[in-house]
């Protein structure tokens, strides 16, 4: 696999569109962080890292509307990838759906949403757009 966050981002996409509850997924560092940015966001409900003896692997409750049965994530597509990384400075933050959704970017303070990068005064890799 060359591009695991891409793989991270599909599944979770494919999981939404089915209808599933819950989604499991080869766990690493980044996609730990990026799980954790998305449970505090509201985009999914909670997610538990499973140690295994293999592989530990992250299982991910995804969140619905009650009544509609409609996804929380609308949209969830990966931005920079191994053939085009994608920065930004401080001063170019992409705005997402402007405002209401989350720009996830990877910076030398860790993997932070758009909105805290600003707060902190710096730039990085933007990984994914959720909305």
């Amino acid at each position: 696999m060359t591009d695991p966050i891409a793989d991270y981002l599909t599944r979770v996409r494919n999981a939404y569109m089915a209808g599933k509850k819950i989604v499991e997924i080869p766990s690493s560092k980044m996609k730990v962080a990026i799980t954790k940015i998305l449970c505090e966001k509201g985009y999914i409900l909670s997610y538990k890292v499973v140690e295994g003896q293999p592989a530990s692997t992250i299982k991910i409750a995804l969140k619905y509307h009650p009544q509609t049965k409609v996804a929380a994530i609308k949209k969830i597509e990966r931005i920079s990838k191994p053939g085009l990384r994608k920065y930004t400075g401080v001063d170019e933050m992409p705005r997402v759906l402007n405002g209401l959704g989350i720009a996830i970017l990877s910076t030398s303070k860790g993997i932070i949403t758009d909105k805290e990068a600003k707060d902190l005064n710096v730039g990085g890799e933007v990984l994914c757009y959720v909305y």
